[in-house]
């Protein structure tokens, strides 16, 4: 049986000091042990939970969410990752607020973050914007901090950017490190990040890149898969190379999905738009061309509707390592004849793997608790200490 003890043990072993009062932007900024110390942590604020042992180490405090995109797991992970920790969400909406009346970024920034302890951020949709608008907010309330206008300097985390989502792909590998029994066993396992077919525009490349950037840290093959045309960041592509090479284990790129598929001990159908076609979308929308965008759109959708056949098929499944690959996505998924007519995954598929799927979904919760925890205690080991010696119950007894 697991203790407390044996996640402090674990972290006693680890380097994380540099995540103190720090932000969390990019998995591939993060050494291996920064990495290893927030699924760790994760892992333990799950099981205090699970013991029912309060963690609330914020008697108050704000958590403040911006979310520039629709989210339903991202934004209920966040939410329960403050509340986890003892902090109230307070969401930000553009819309009631000044910035609709030309307020700078850094006044907002500072405005927000008089109470706040962390400020969460999911910026997508448009390419060389989303993660730079949060370095802008970092940048801002870091100043404010210095300039003695804030008490405390909120911690940005990263709900998803243009470049990578980092809470997805951490909670991603934490469900396959219990999954394959620890992190040192995934080293060689066959990973398919592949495109399938939707029939929406748009997608960001968030996922994928996520993905190939993360899981090549761990000595797995990755194979990115996808048709002709449909290429992400060729810079993401080069961090995860140089991940395989330090790891030793592989990535590569197909124009197949079945050779993706053959053999992968775990398989990652997801849909995303072209690089070229985001950066084109991103531009039009600069530019204020709606002409431009409706074009482009019909261009899209009628360039998907040419892959229809890149499907998650049970077909394809039976040709992964055993016939039982582990099936991932991010959810939610376009599954054929339940959301959409044909998709992303067949629906028998989709049923098979529901409840690892929702399993998957619930690390992030504590993979975002986690990350604003090392920021936030330079000896984590130690508050975890604590709260167990305090003993306070998560529900009343």
């Amino acid at each position: 049986m697991k203790t407390l003890q044996d996640y402090i043990d674990k972290l006693n072993k680890l380097n994380f000091k540099e995540m103190y009062n720090n932000d969390f932007f990019l998995t591939w900024e993060k050494s291996d042990d920064e990495l290893e110390a927030v699924f760790t942590v994760a892992d333990a604020l799950r099981f205090m939970r699970e013991n029912n042992i309060s963690t609330k180490v914020f008697e108050s405090g704000l958590g403040i969410s911006l979310f520039r995109d629709n989210s339903t797991r991202t934004r209920f992970s966040f939410a329960s990752a403050c509340n986890l920790l003892g902090l109230e969400v307070q969401d930000l909406d553009e819309g009631k607020s000044q910035i609709a009346h030309g307020e700078t970024v850094r006044e907002t920034a500072n405005m927000i973050s008089f109470m706040a302890d962390v400020i969460g951020i999911r910026d997508d949709m448009y390419i060389g914007k989303g993660n730079a608008y949060m370095h802008e907010v970092s940048d801002s309330v870091k100043q404010g901090n210095a300039d003695g206008i804030l008490e405390q300097r909120p911690t940005l985390v990263n709900l998803q950017c243009d470049i990578d989502h980092p809470t997805q792909a951490m909670a991603d590998a934490l469900h396959l490190i219990h999954e394959f029994g620890g992190i040192e066993n995934l080293k060689g396992k066959k990973v398919a990040m592949s495109w399938a077919y939707s029939p929406s525009y748009g997608k960001p490349l968030s996922v994928p890149q996520g993905i190939i950037g993360l899981m090549t840290r761990f000595g797995m093959d990755v194979v990115l898969a996808h048709p002709e045309g449909y290429e992400v960041m060729p810079e993401i592509e080069k961090v995860a190379k140089a991940n395989a090479q330090k790891s030793g284990g592989s990535f590569t790129r197909t124009n197949s999905m079945a050779e993706a598929f053959k053999d992968a001990d775990v398989v990652y159908p997801k849909s995303w738009a072209p690089f070229a076609a985001m950066e084109k979308r991103t531009n039009l929308y600069g530019e204020g061309d709606m002409e431009g965008i409706k074009a482009l759109e019909k261009e899209l959708l009628a360039q998907n509707a040419d892959h229809k056949d890149w499907c998650c098929t049970e077909e394809l499944m039976k040709t992964t390592k055993d016939g039982k690959a582990l099936y991932l996505h991010c959810l939610p998924a376009d599954i054929n004849d339940v959301s959409c007519t044909e998709g992303e995954v067949e629906a028998s598929v989709f049923d098979r793997y529901r409840n690892p799927l929702y399993k998957e979904a619930s690390y992030k919760p504590y993979v975002i608790a986690a990350m604003i925890f090392l920021s936030k205690f330079e000896n984590p080991q130690e508050i975890l200490k604590k709260l167990e010696a305090r003993g306070t119950k998560r529900i009343f007894e």
